[in-house]
């Protein structure tokens, strides 16, 4: 965090370009008090372990999986009620239907892939087949690629990692797995199937009782930036609100809102099912995932 005398102070931010946060990069979206100097990769997603282990960046998006497990072991990043990005998930699996059609329980007793075990898609995905199709995730083998954004987590026991290099899509087409959850990296192949049947319309479904988007990534600010520049993170909260406005051609409807109030129950949901799915060792409450600062935002 640099900053000097009546000069805006200068954030290393993580952020990735999408239409939603385009807006915040290409200077459309400005502050007097602060410029977010977004310096991070490419796919955000590979600066999280830096951000995290090496505090390499004062601010950012951050997959709200590895933020929860965050805050279980203490490192100093708090949470804005601010969703960069979110999805509905029913379509992330896939299985090769010329090797014969499974349904969701299927999985149980098999060998399913996942690119991370704590990866956010694999939360969600898994979740909606436990409590939407009745699949007991403890019967189903997950075959995982990597480790986790924090040192301190450690795969459930129903985890078995692959060689590195290991490409589960074709693991996939080759009978090897008998599903994946991969999201947009599904291989485009003709033999893919989605595991969720009908998983369009059933996410459709799902929105119209539970009312919630999946959030995949959500900004955080150092937890002392929130503390000593309380101003600054309400910029940033504005920022992004913002850029969201601008996105060319709208926001997907629905998307994850802003504000707390607006995401507690979506926030509360994927607690409740990172903690059944051992990917944090105790159930967070909402509240504690803000701080003074960013709980009164919006």
């Amino acid at each position: 965090m640099a900053t000097a005398s009546n000069a805006p102070v200068v954030l290393k931010t993580n952020l990735a370009d999408y239409p939603q946060t385009l807006a915040m990069k290409d200077g459309r979206v400005t502050s007097d008090i602060v410029t977010l100097d977004c310096c991070g990769p490419e796919q955000a997603h590979n600066g999280f372990k830096a951000m995290i282990r090496e505090n390499a960046f004062d601010c950012g998006e951050l997959a709200i999986v590895t933020y929860l497990q965050a805050k279980c072991y203490g490192k100093p990043f708090v949470l804005l009620p601010a969703p960069v990005s979110g999805r509905f998930q029913h379509h992330c699996a896939g299985f090769n239907k010329e090797l014969g059609h499974i349904d969701p329980k299927d999985i149980e007793g098999k060998k399913v892939g996942v690119r991370t075990y704590a990866q956010t898609t694999g939360l969600w995905v898994r979740g909606i087949l436990q409590h939407e199709y009745g699949v007991d995730l403890d019967k189903v083998t997950w075959m995982t690629v990597g480790d986790g954004h924090l040192l301190e987590y450690s795969d459930p026991d129903n985890c078995v990692r692959l060689p590195k290099g290991s490409d589960i899509g074709q693991m996939m087409l080759d009978g090897e797995l008998t599903a994946t959850l991969q999201g947009v990296d599904l291989p485009k192949d003709l033999r893919v199937q989605r595991l969720v049947p009908d998983p369009f319309n059933a996410a459709k479904d799902w929105f119209a009782r539970e009312g919630v988007v999946p959030i995949n990534h959500m900004f955080v600010v150092h937890e002392s930036i929130s503390r000593d520049q309380p101003d600054v993170v309400r910029e940033i909260y504005r920022m992004v609100g913002e850029s969201r406005d601008l996105t060319e051609g709208g926001l997907p409807d629905p998307f994850p809102p802003m504000g707390l109030e607006a995401n507690r129950k979506g926030l509360a949901m994927a607690i409740d099912w990172a903690f059944e799915q051992k990917i944090i060792p105790r159930r967070l409450s909402v509240d504690e995932l803000f701080d003074d600062t960013t709980a009164n935002l919006g």
